[in-house]
């Protein structure tokens, strides 16, 4: 009985795993991740033409541009055009939208004028979204990605590590292993 139970644990483990690692190399379609000086936040983005050509584009590669302060935002060109659909808006805080078609601006206090909204940053009172734009400086170098740094492995180059040390199924290496699941030489060992 030991032997069958021990045997659906292993099959149902190895499919969750397979679902999981299948999930985390794709990309969500509604966030984007925002880096600047080292420090990244999440944004939501909205469902249209802009966002769309957006994502397909970061896809590629992430993308990063220089942006400037102009006293309730940071602005400048985003280096292509996007389809825009532009409406009278009052932005708040953590607004990020398209204006002429081309520049993108992440706001970090209110204005009002006609842009293609593209999403928003949430979580952070206006005092952390300045301190995070940087507000009041000039070229301030902003990355634009679909991860946050922390990105599933799709493959490894090199050499299969067989030193005989287990490691925890998020990669740090256990010295004294208790009961449970771990690697070792490059396989899923149960102990």
């Amino acid at each position: 009985m030991k032997q069958i139970l021990f045997s659906l644990a292993v099959i149902l483990l190895c499919c969750c795993s397979a679902d999981s690692e299948a999930k985390a190399e794709t990309p969500t379609m509604n966030k984007m991740y925002i880096t600047i000086g080292g420090q990244t936040q999440s944004a939501t983005l909205v469902d249209n033409d802009a966002t769309r050509e957006l994502v397909a584009a970061l896809q590629n590669a992430p993308i990063t541009v220089t942006l400037n302060d102009n006293d309730f935002e940071i602005w400048g060109p985003l280096g292509r055009s996007l389809t825009t659909k532009n409406e009278q808006m009052n932005t708040q805080p953590g607004d990020i939208v398209l204006y002429n078609g081309s520049n993108i601006c992440i706001f970090y206090a209110n204005n009002s004028w006609s842009y293609t909204r593209l999403g928003k940053i949430e979580g952070l009172s206006e005092s952390e979204l300045r301190t995070f734009l940087k507000a009041g400086q000039s070229n301030i170098s902003v990355t634009l990605s679909l991860s946050s740094g922390t990105t599933a492995i799709k493959s490894i180059n090199g050499h299969r590590l067989e030193d005989g040390a287990y490691y925890s199924l998020n990669g740090v290496k256990v010295d004294n292993p208790s009961k449970g699941l771990y690697i070792k030489n490059g396989k899923k060992v149960i102990l």
